[in-house]
């Protein structure tokens, strides 16, 4: 299965509790993170979510 690596570039502090939720699912607490998941429906619709906050590229 492929995977995808997932970067947090915008601050979580403002946004609405869901988009929190949804950045702690991924794993994502600090900006500049970078967390690999595999990628399926489940975890692209999570960043569809978030879209605005982070940048998605293919893991190597």
């Amino acid at each position: 299965m492929s995977k995808i690596q997932i970067k947090l570039v915008r601050s979580r502090s403002g946004r609405k509790q869901d988009q929190i939720g949804t950045l702690n699912a991924l794993g994502l607490r600090k900006i500049n993170q970078v967390r690999e998941h595999d990628d399926n429906p489940v975890i692209r619709g999570m960043v569809f979510k978030v879209k605005h906050m982070v940048e998605v590229t293919e893991a190597k």
